[in-house]
């Protein structure tokens, strides 16, 4: 069962993390497809919004198609001075997530590097290894991208077996170059948490001077070349129910391309499976392809993972759970807060 107890709040949140339509009056046509007004969505989503169950509605954008570098970043630091590296860590503009996990790798960030950067994603990663007195910090960025899409069921009506197609994977990613003035403009504003009125898409056309028209086909084009994987409501996980998440480390094939191939698609195919990827692997860490699994419990999290070790045959996996939040938040696009940073570090 969801922790969300109304089912036509159950019901609009599960619309809400699929996508929320760019039209003059979106909260119209999804108040059309749950079976209510246009006036309750919008007074149930500003109530589920201050009850902290919605985190925010926004464009979720793919990082590496915006020309942007970004990788998952795995560090060992010494328990006894472990938040005081987590704060060097968090105050780079670029890491959205920051974790401790239950790992001799005990502390786990992702980060995102624009392209203007003058030290690029391995020479801030550098700078942060030094600067957060971490033993030893490993660069796990993407090799394959198998799956990643957040939706949580908050419907109450999914098993750890469960199977659905990846909503977005490499195949989805056709087109990287760079952004005009216009787009880049267009990214800003539509990464911005969506004003909660009947018209919050013709606001932000004005905003850009654009017409409503000019904005949606621009929403289309981002959607359909992949650079934008939806529009759609991101949750906070805990309030809605799910309390644990589970990181799923597995030692694949080495040196046999297809077959991790393969063995990545059967992991994909999980519904309970957030993100997939294949990444590198080092002496003193053998995991190349990982799973992000969110549950309602530990226990839960660990039948998924146990039922994709069924389905692949790999038995050389750990189970990450994450036990001390540090960061969370929406990597934030084309601003001057990473140059400032650097401007402040390195002079």
């Amino acid at each position: 069962m969801s922790a969300v107890s109304d089912p036509t709040d159950a019901t609009l949140l599960g619309r809400l993390q699929e996508a929320v339509p760019c039209s003059e009056r979106p909260f119209a046509e999804l108040g059309e497809r749950c079976g209510i007004t246009e006036d309750d969505v919008i007074e149930r989503i500003t109530r589920l919004k201050s009850e902290r169950i919605i985190r925010q509605i926004s464009a979720i954008f793919d990082t590496r198609s915006l020309g942007y570098a970004s990788s998952l970043v795995a560090a060992k630091v010494d328990p006894e001075r472990v938040d005081e590296a987590a704060a060097v860590v968090s105050g780079h503009p670029g890491v959205s997530h920051n974790y401790l996990r239950n790992h001799e790798f005990n502390l786990w960030y992702t980060i995102a590097i624009p392209p203007t950067s003058k030290l690029g994603l391995e020479g801030t990663v550098k700078v942060l290894h030094e600067r957060s007195g971490a033993i030893s910090t490993r660069l796990l960025p993407t090799l394959k991208l198998h799956k990643i899409g957040v939706r949580f069921d908050v419907e109450g009506d999914s098993r750890p077996d469960d199977q659905a197609a990846p909503a977005y994977s490499e195949k989805n990613r056709t087109e990287t170059k760079v952004l005009t003035e216009t787009e880049i403009a267009f990214v800003r504003a539509m990464q911005r948490d969506l004003a909660v009125v009947p018209e919050p898409f013709v606001a932000l056309a004005a905003e850009l001077g654009v017409s409503f028209e000019d904005l949606r086909e621009m929403h289309a084009a981002f959607l359909a070349s992949g650079r934008m994987r939806r529009f759609a409501a991101v949750l906070h996980h805990r309030k809605a129910g799910f309390g644990a998440n589970a990181m799923g480390v597995w030692a694949g094939p080495q040196g046999n391309p297809a077959e991790l191939e393969r063995i990545g698609a059967v992991m994909a195919g999980f519904r309970a499976v957030s993100h997939c990827y294949e990444r590198p692997s080092y002496p003193d860490w053998a995991y190349n392809l990982f799973t992000m699994v969110h549950g309602k419990s530990e226990d839960e999290c660990r039948q998924t993972l146990a039922a994709i070790s069924e389905a692949t045959g790999l038995t050389d996996w750990q189970a990450l759970f994450s036990t001390k939040e540090y960061k969370k938040v929406r990597v934030r696009y084309f601003t001057d807060a990473e140059a400032e940073w650097e401007r402040q570090v390195v002079g």
